[in-house]
């Protein structure tokens, strides 16, 4: 029998013995009922009534910030309404409300809502946008294969007193065309990385309004590598280094920048599908500062990577469900598995984590005369590094599968690659040889570990050079390198 039904009894029987004189009095009860014991709401929130009987006065203890009431004490029968605000998390949420009073036993009422339910959600995107597929960004990271950046191009800035200004062909490369994309898609790469600046393409500094024609130029380049299958990521690169001061003192400011400049990107390309990607930065880090990075630059720097995810995410439609790639801080191994927080995201599974690899500096990076010219074990004994061969690649690489991969969580290493050295007094064949088989080994054990390899090209293939393909018809300068890229991929 329900609570309701012993309250009409009861309250029969009182008015029966009330109405007849000739039956002994009683004695009046206090009491409290309520017609529910426990009221559940779905993810999106709402209303429900609670009626209260009672015939003393009561008080309710429990409500919080997300479970509201119209009334929260009484001193008869009351209905009292239950509001519950939409639950955004992934957690089922309790809410207890306990009604007091000082003449009869304590009544509960138990208030659950289910947790906000990411796939119904996802589900009736990807209905209203079939070109967003569902698969989560590890799927996807499957299909990527192997990358390769126009670096050196859409990032190019020429610094005159402080100000920024110039164009892709700023930094000596040719225009990007279709037909150099062509030549990349031809060559084996499947995913092309589009390091972008945008600050010296500003038609309003106060607003960081970005200058459509800017826009438009970055929308043609995507173009040409999503009209060819491949994946396209842009970023907002280096752009002059204005994101290099994570400091609380600046995080506000920077984070206001990164939010006005993404949610022009993303709304600029929001009709594209899947097979664009947005990175929210590039290598942030304390400028002209290569060290592990304090509490207060970890915190600050993770924050950006925040307000990116929710600057797309805020822009809706196919950016909802759109694969975003975040950075860890200076994109270091190392320190991106001691200090990387995942950004909290309104969809599941739609994130992945880039870092960079230039390891060992004095083969891969270093330019003065300390430079070692031959790495791994063919060339031991020969001009190697005493540090940072296979074991190194393996273990690095090892750490982010480990960490990320395993979870679920993809990992793009957004750039790689040794200088060519073309000038060399002696062992200018063995380098060569030796350059080659770094790549090779590079290219492969990220594959091996379920990472995304992007090769960095910066369209330079003189001394000291990344280029693999000439910038102005796409040819290929140095096709034994892209073999070794490609050589166990195939």
């Amino acid at each position: 029998m329900t609570k309701a039904f012993y309250l009409l009894n009861f309250l029969f029987c009182f008015f029966f013995a009330a109405c007849n004189d000739d039956l002994p009095q009683y004695e009046e009860k206090s009491f409290l009922l309520l017609n529910e014991s426990t009221l559940l709401f779905d993810e999106t929130g709402g209303e429900k009534t609670l009626s209260v009987f009672s015939n003393t006065s009561w008080a309710i203890t429990g409500a919080n910030e997300w479970c509201h009431l119209s009334a929260n004490s009484g001193s008869d029968s009351l209905k009292v309404v239950i509001t519950v605000d939409p639950n955004q998390s992934k957690e089922e949420r309790v809410c207890e409300l306990l009604f007091e009073t000082d003449q009869v036993e304590n009544t509960k009422v138990s208030v659950s809502q289910k947790a906000f339910s990411q796939i119904e959600e996802e589900e009736e995107l990807s209905n209203d946008y079939p070109d967003m597929r569902q698969i989560s960004s590890l799927e996807l990271s499957k299909l990527m294969g192997i990358g390769w950046n126009v670096g050196n191009s859409l990032e190019a800035l020429l610094s005159q007193n402080g100000v920024f200004s110039g164009n892709e062909t700023s930094w000596g490369n040719a225009k990007i065309s279709q037909q150099l994309i062509d030549s990349v898609k031809a060559a084996g790469f499947n995913t092309v990385r589009v390091p972008v600046s945008w600050s010296h393409k500003l038609i309003d500094k106060d607003t960081y309004t970005i200058d459509p024609e800017w826009l438009s130029r970055v929308e043609e380049v995507v173009g040409y590598i999503v009209s060819n299958q491949m994946y396209a990521i842009i970023n907002i690169h280096w752009d002059g280094g204005w994101m290099d001061h994570p400091f609380y003192n600046k995080q506000a400011e920077i984070n206001n920048k990164i939010e006005a400049l993404w949610i022009q990107i993303a709304e600029h390309f929001i009709e594209y599908n899947d097979y664009l990607l947005f990175a929210g930065t590039n290598e942030v880090h304390v400028e002209n500062n290569w060290n592990a990075p304090s509490k207060e630059n970890a915190e600050v720097q993770n924050s950006f990577n925040q307000t990116f995810v929710d600057a797309v995410r805020l822009t809706g439609a196919r950016n909802k469900l759109r694969h975003l790639v975040i950075q860890g801080y200076n994109t270091n191994i190392d320190h991106t598995i001691k200090h990387f927080v995942l950004p909290s995201d309104v969809v599941e599974s739609k994130l992945m984590v880039e870092v960079h690899f230039y390891d060992p500096y004095d083969f891969a990076l270093q330019e003065d005369s300390n430079f070692k010219t031959q790495w791994g074990a063919p060339f031991a004994g020969g001009d190697v590094p005493n540090w940072g061969q296979e074991s190194w690649v393996n273990e690095a690489f090892l750490k982010m599968k480990t960490k990320f991969v395993n979870n679920n969580i993809p990992v793009v290493l957004g750039e790689y690659g040794a200088l060519l050295r073309t000038n060399l007094q002696s062992g200018q064949q063995e380098h060569i040889d030796a350059r080659n088989y770094y790549l090779e080994y590079v290219t492969n054990a990220a594959l091996e570990n379920g990472i995304v390899p992007v090769y960095w090209d910066n369209g330079y293939a003189g001394n000291n050079g990344f280029g693999l393909f000439k910038r102005s018809n796409g040819s290929s300068v140095y096709p034994d390198a892209i073999h070794s890229i490609m050589k166990r991929n195939k």
